[in-house]
């Protein structure tokens, strides 16, 4: 099977929304939505864990280490790319970001950086979901910030 990077439109829209939702729930340190976007057995490595399976850990290891600490998070969605499978059953995008990241003294920093992200879904026109992610800071980026903001419930 061979990626295409040519897109069916209405593929690429559902995707870019995907992310233009992700990106929210980034932002507004919402996990429960966000969860909805991933399939259980989602496969992820960040900044914060070695590889892992499962949603829980993902959440744990992962979200709950960044999403607190960071602001202003949002997906760039004019550079999103995206191939897709013949059977448009499995994407894989690659996205950049921009995010403030707080240091120990409080002083903000921008914080960029990007994602890989691999989708499938059922079958055609069944909405995505994430089964891979790897998210990363731009090389020389510090990795650490410091903001506290609280979750939503």
């Amino acid at each position: 099977m061979t990626l295409t990077w040519n897109v069916p439109e209405d593929d690429y829209n559902a995707i870019r929304q995907w992310f233009a939702e992700w990106s929210v729930n980034v932002a507004e340190v919402d996990f429960v939505p966000a969860r909805a976007l991933f399939e259980d057995n989602v496969a992820s490595f960040g900044t914060h864990m070695d590889v892992v399976e499962g949603l829980d850990a993902l959440e744990n290891d992962q979200w709950r280490s960044v999403w607190p600490t960071i602001e202003d998070f949002s997906f760039n969605l004019p550079t999103l790319k995206v191939a897709i499978s013949p059977d448009q059953r499995l994407a894989m995008a690659v996205i950049t970001f921009s995010s403030t990241g707080i240091g120990p003294d409080g002083n903000r920093f921008n914080r960029p950086g990007r994602a890989t992200v691999a989708l499938s879904r059922a079958r055609k026109n069944a909405k995505w979901k994430a089964i891979h992610s790897h998210v990363s800071l731009n090389p020389g980026t510090p990795a650490p910030s410091h903001g506290k903001r609280p979750a939503k419930l």
